[in-house]
């Protein structure tokens, strides 16, 4: 009984001893574990729960399971035109294979400055490879020409018409989004070999360089005065198409005019016609009288001198009768 008793102690004493060498580990839920023995990895745990290790032997390395951020820093980089703009773009990553992480980075540290020179070789290249408006922006939406706002009247619609036709900007055939997925395509070429996911890269701020904002602003001025030449233009044209109205409603106006003058004189002239007409046939001989007085009146303010008066013309100068 004595023996046993002792036995017993002794088994206790070194479970207790095996306990406290830890046997034993815990991951938690969002961590993941690489366990190595002698620099040589032996096994690795992605899921929570209670894991057995060999004491003084086995090294456990814990890492995160959750989604990663990295925030790069501001860059100067060249686009396709050779303008320059300065970048920063955050990034989402994580590690799905910590076996390859381990034996590639290691350390959290060593991943995100690693990290951070693919992010910024893949953003370089494909910024350096499209133009500025598609890096800055991510629609054509500017280009798109509204010309049926029932808002607006005809003339302004059409001034819109002119302004959009003569500010229309560069065509955007990719964007600002597109490019991001590029430069994701570019930058997971070099990160799979490093156990690490990457699951995003997006620009977080776009700044002109200082030449380039001059470059921005002289191009913000030119639209500007373009804007004000299509203000102009459209007075321009307005004013012809008004002028050509006008006149065209002077010339219609003058002859509605003539011809209703001629209208009026012709009826004048057949009412003194049929006055004449009737006045002759009451008395043929005072009618003949009066045209021969008008007649001299008309006739002997242009004479100086008359040398002879030996013709019929002259009959009623010296007759009543009109005869000699």
């Amino acid at each position: 009984m004595k023996k046993l008793l002792i036995g017993l102690t002794v088994i206790v004493a070194l479970l207790v001893l095996f306990l406290m060498m830890g046997p034993f580990y815990i991951i938690d839920e969002g961590s993941q574990a690489v366990v190595t023995r002698f620099g040589k990895i032996v096994d690795s745990h992605t899921d929570a729960g209670l894991y057995f290790k060999m004491p003084f032997v086995d090294q456990v390395t814990l890492y995160p399971k959750r989604i990663l951020s990295l925030d790069g820093e501001a860059y100067r980089i060249p686009t396709k035109e050779n303008q320059f703009i300065i970048l920063d773009a955050t990034s989402r990553w994580r590690i799905s294979d910590p076996e390859k992480f381990y034996q590639s980075l290691k350390t959290l540290d060593n991943a995100y400055n690693r990290l951070a020179d693919i992010v910024d070789s893949a953003t370089r290249t494909i910024v350096a490879q499209n133009r500025l408006s598609e890096v800055v922006r991510s629609s054509n939406l500017i280009n798109e020409n509204i010309i049926t706002d029932v808002s607006l009247s005809d003339s302004e619609n059409q001034i819109e018409s002119l302004i959009n036709a003569r500010t229309t900007s560069e065509i955007v055939t990719k964007g600002r989004r597109q490019l991001s997925f590029e430069m994701l395509e570019e930058a997971r070429k070099m990160t799979d070999e490093y156990g690490i996911d990457l699951i995003d890269i997006l620009p977080r701020q776009i700044k002109y360089s200082d030449e380039m904002t001059e470059s921005v602003y002289n191009r913000m001025i030119k639209e500007r005065n373009q804007v004000a030449e299509a203000y102009r233009s459209k007075g321009e044209g307005d004013k012809a198409e008004w002028l050509g109205k006008l006149e065209k409603d002077k010339l219609t106006i003058e002859s509605e005019a003539y011809r209703k003058a001629e209208e009026i004189k012709g009826q004048a002239d057949a009412e003194a016609a049929a006055i004449y007409a009737e006045a002759y046939d009451v008395d043929k001989e005072f009618y003949s009288f009066w045209k021969s007085l008008e007649s001299y009146k008309q006739t002997f303010s242009k004479f100086d001198a008359t040398f002879t008066t030996d013709m019929d013309y002259f009959d009623y100068l010296y007759s009543a009768e009109g005869n000699r």
